[in-house]
Parts: C-alpha cells; structure tokens; sequence
C-alpha cells in the first residue's frame, strides 16, 4: 500500500520522465533498455519519515530506487544499539543484498519523506539474461555500496573523533554537490546528532562536543537543518579525505 505524504517528490508515471535521467549525473540507457526498466518497474511508494523500507530479518522480496529524499541501511543489536551502515541518497539501489539471503540482512529506514520506485526482484533474472549492460550497471552499484563501506569501516576503525565527523561531513556534501543538490553553498542536512553518532561509533556526548569544536574552529555550520563547509580545504585534510574524480552513475 502506498502511504502518501506531503513534502515527498511525486513520482512520473513514465521512467523516461524521470527528472534523475534528464540529469547527466546518471549512465544514459538505451530505448530498448529504458522500455525494460519501465516494464521491470511494479509500483511506486512513499514514505513519511521514520518510516520502515525494508525490516531487519524479514523477507521483502522487493528491489527499489530512491527517487527522492533521504534514507539509511542499519543493523542493530538486541539491546536496540544501532549501527547505521550508510546513507542513501537519490538515484541509490535499495535491497540488492537481500538477493542473496532468505530474509533483509539489514534495515532501512527513511531519514526523511522518500519516494522510491518498486521492483520485483525476480526480474533480475530477466534482466541479466536480456540486457547484460544493466546487469554490469547493477553490479557496478554494489561495488561501490561495498566500497562505501569499506571506507566507514576505515574511518570508524582508525579515524579519531575530529576525523570521523569531518569525512562523513565531507563525504555527504560532496556526494549532494554532485547531484546537484547544493544551493547557495550549502545543502540539506537532515541528520541529527543521534544519525552521526551511530554512524561514526561514538557516543552522543562525544559527538556534541566534536561537532561543537569544529564549529568554532569555523570549519563547518549546520543550521536549520542544512550543513555549510566554511573551510572544506581544512576539513578535507583533517579527514585525509580524496576526492574521486566524478563519473557517471548507473540508474535503474
């Protein structure tokens, strides 16, 4: 059932009206390929924030793309302690690694109002079999959720708190920048301090004051909710943070 919320991008009917193709952040596709994607798309939905996508441990038999809003992947604990694994922004892939398992090895929640497109993800097998260059795209995108994580592990492994706070800033402004989401410097920063704590393996203590000291240092400013780089230069070296060279992004 799909929950409709005010405040969520409204979803076209048509993929080839998609406002992320119209973009050249995304991979162009064929006519034949777009034709499949439509075919492949099941429904849309949207969510209210707080709102559960995907449960931890149950089946959902469901792929989807995030056309608009904010998301995250976590795992948890019994105890109910929480660690989110990344965050999800437009044009991400949701649920591929439920492929592989009888049930969702993980959780996702809406950070904010999202609208996703729906998919069946038996029609990967289709997908394969007929269109070998989404599947790459496909498998492309999971290397890259992969390579996202693999650079939280580092961070939270071997970054120290300053650090820690100072990549996430730099990784999500830049990857909002290049979706064209940054506006007159700044962008839209919908985490609070719960969200960087449980991301980064600090406590909320912790995070206040490490948040609250980079600020005075004046590297950064979050204000009503949008996040600002005042010196991204000294950020981007306290976090030994490299920045690729941006390239096309695969879109399903």
């Amino acid at each position: 059932m799909n929950i409709v919320v005010s405040g969520s991008a409204a979803l076209p009917l048509a993929c080839a009206a998609c406002r992320l193709r119209q973009t050249d952040v995304f991979t162009p596709v064929r006519e034949n390929e777009l034709e499949f994607i439509q075919h492949f798309r099941h429904s849309t939905l949207r969510l209210a924030a707080g709102r559960q996508l995907m449960h931890e441990q149950k089946p959902s038999g469901k792929l989807f793309t995030l056309y608009a809003g904010w998301a995250f992947r976590y795992k948890s604990l019994s105890d109910g302690r929480r660690q989110i694994l990344n965050f999800l922004l437009p044009g991400d892939l949701i649920g591929l690694q439920q492929e592989f398992a009888d049930s969702a090895m993980h959780g996702i929640e809406a950070l904010t109002d999202i609208s996703v497109c729906v998919f069946e993800r038996d029609g990967l097998w289709e997908l394969y079999r007929q269109h070998p260059r989404l599947g790459y795209d496909i498998t492309w995108l999971a290397a890259r959720e992969e390579g996202m994580v693999d650079d939280n592990l580092l961070t939270t492994g071997q970054r120290h708190a300053a650090e820690r706070v100072a990549m996430l800033l730099m990784h999500l402004y830049r990857r909002l920048e290049r979706l064209g989401l940054a506006q007159d410097g700044s962008v839209a920063f919908p985490l609070n301090q719960q969200h960087i704590a449980d991301t980064l393996g600090l406590s909320l203590v912790h995070t206040n004051k490490t948040l609250r000291r980079l600020q005075q240092l004046g590297l950064h400013e979050i204000r009503g909710g949008r996040l600002w780089l005042r010196n991204p230069k000294a950020l981007q070296k306290l976090a030994d943070y490299y920045d690729m060279p941006p390239r096309q992004v695969p879109l399903l």
